[in-house]
């Protein structure tokens, strides 16, 4: 059989900082001595999250508009900034119409477009009847429930669950990175009788590459007035559903004398409101210490953080919930379906109700050493039972039909 190319839009990049980005990153370069396969992926040129390949080691710059990282073509496509949150939706498009105009120049049969996200429902049909006429096929991987997100209004909410709608009912595939995604997609479009299959996203157990007294890590310590095992960590969007607030309320009413880091982006309104919520400002353990972009110190954060915290109330399988249970001993994960699904055994759970929390940190505290190793081994073997990149990229061959 001749080579496989596969088009993936619905990313901003490659290794940026999300989990479709980090998911290409690996998909990439499990497969980048694979002869059947060729990747086309869609960058976004400018904007907010743009493409950067120069951040990326490995891609070479072709010209400003095009790049190759290991087997795959990456090209970038603009998005004109004027059009707020509709951005999204355009570049979509877009990187779509590129993807067939590729395929009908070069001549490419049975081309595999890959769209990440539920963004572009509404105007789907046409573009998939190109792709079918080509003998190709569209797959899609449905983002965990964008239209229950705190952040959208009213009419922005309604066009994501019918954009998702009209992407179930056009997709030929819908590749689900978590088997509750997978089962509300059957039940909520059961109609339509959806091709569905289960692919999780991946994660790894290696330590991290830096040593302890490596001079990175110990500035970053030092800066942020940390002491290893002497802090609760989170990592993760400041965003409402990811429950920043219930994670600081619950830690300022607990007695632990430990520190609480929180890895984020910079948002000064929501911290503003939530300070005036909470007062954090005034309990020295809450620390902002901002963002991590290096990947091995960000490892090595984990791995000397005292426990972990995980707050995700809507999304799939989510990729730092997978890197804490890769590096970190104690997790203390929200108890909602799909982290329960990934953490199963080798986790603590709260609820968001009042004190719940406090009294898991304070238990936690006095967790005897033995007890925490335990739950280390158990979260790693979780990973490398159901999580490892090599599973999830041999899943993806045989999605393809390379196995």
């Amino acid at each position: 059989m001749g080579v496989q190319h596969v088009y993936i839009i619905g990313a901003k990049g490659i290794g940026n900082y999300g989990g479709y980005e980090t998911f290409l990153q690996k998909l990439v370069e499990y497969h980048q001595n694979n002869s059947n396969i060729k990747y086309h992926i869609a960058c976004k040129a400018n904007g907010k999250g743009y493409m950067d390949e120069k951040k990326l080691p490995g891609a070479i710059t072709v010209d400003d508009k095009h790049f190759t990282y290991y087997n795959a073509d990456c090209f970038k496509v603009e998005v004109p900034e004027q059009l707020g949150s509709a951005q999204a939706i355009y570049y979509d498009l877009a990187a779509f119409k590129e993807c067939i105009r590729q395929c009908q120049q070069e001549n490419i049969k049975n081309p595999i477009i890959y769209i990440l996200a539920c963004r572009i429902g509404p105007f789907m049909g046409k573009y998939v009847r190109q792709v079918h006429k080509m003998g190709g096929k569209v797959f899609v991987n449905p983002d965990g429930h964008e239209w229950k997100r705190a952040k959208w209004s009213k009419p922005v909410r309604w066009y994501w669950k019918t954009s998702e709608a009209g992407m179930v009912k056009r997709a030929d595939l819908l590749v689900c990175d978590s088997i509750n995604i997978e089962k509300y997609i059957q039940d909520e479009y059961a109609k339509y009788q959806p091709a569905t299959t289960y692919i999780a996203y991946g994660s790894d157990i290696y330590p991290s590459k830096l040593a302890d007294n490596d001079e990175t890590f110990v500035k970053w310590l030092t800066d942020k007035q940390l002491k290893p095992f002497e802090y609760y960590l989170v990592v993760g969007r400041f965003v409402p559903e990811n429950n920043f607030e219930t994670m600081i309320r619950e830690f300022m009413k607990s007695d632990s004398k430990k520190d609480f880091a929180i890895i984020t982006t910079q948002d000064d309104v929501f911290l503003n409101e939530l300070d005036q919520k909470l007062g954090f400002k005034n309990d020295k353990r809450i620390k902002f210490v901002g963002t991590v972009y290096n990947s091995e110190l960000l490892k090595k954060i984990r791995e000397n953080s005292y426990g972990y915290f995980h707050g995700h109330s809507v999304g799939g399988t989510n990729p730092s919930l997978l890197e804490a249970l890769g590096s970190t001993k104690l997790n203390l994960l929200l108890d909602v379906g799909f982290n329960k699904e990934v953490g199963q055994e080798a986790a603590l759970y709260w609820s968001k109700e009042d004190g719940d929390l406090a009294k898991l940190i304070n238990e936690a505290d006095n967790m005897g050493q033995a007890e925490i190793e335990e739950l280390g081994k158990k979260a790693k073997q979780r990973i490398k039972d159901a999580y490892s990149w090599q599973f999830i990229a041999d899943r993806y061959e045989e999605v393809f039909n390379l196995k």
